[in-house]
């Protein structure tokens, strides 16, 4: 499942908070959407790791740490914050 390769890959963070939701359903009939889901997906994340990033800092390091997760999928939603 692509939430536990998500929540593996974000450990490297060492997250205080974690969250990864699998949003798909409510986008069924909208762009991206495929049967099964696991394409669109909320992370919810705290780590210590964002001290001192601006947002997009933040995003970007993100995004880098899920690496070949994020081509796989069609939507990704952050909400983080360093504590």
């Amino acid at each position: 499942m692509i939430a536990d390769e998500m929540r593996d890959k974000l450990s490297a963070l060492h997250p205080t908070r974690l969250e990864v939701i699998d949003e798909s359903e409510s986008h069924r009939g909208h762009a991206g959407y495929r049967d099964g889901g696991q394409t669109h997906f909320r992370i919810r994340m705290a780590s210590p790791a964002f001290a001192g990033l601006g947002r997009v800092q933040q995003h970007r390091l993100v995004h880098r740490t899920l690496g070949d997760i994020v081509p796989r999928i069609h939507a990704l939603a952050l909400d983080l914050s360093e504590t």
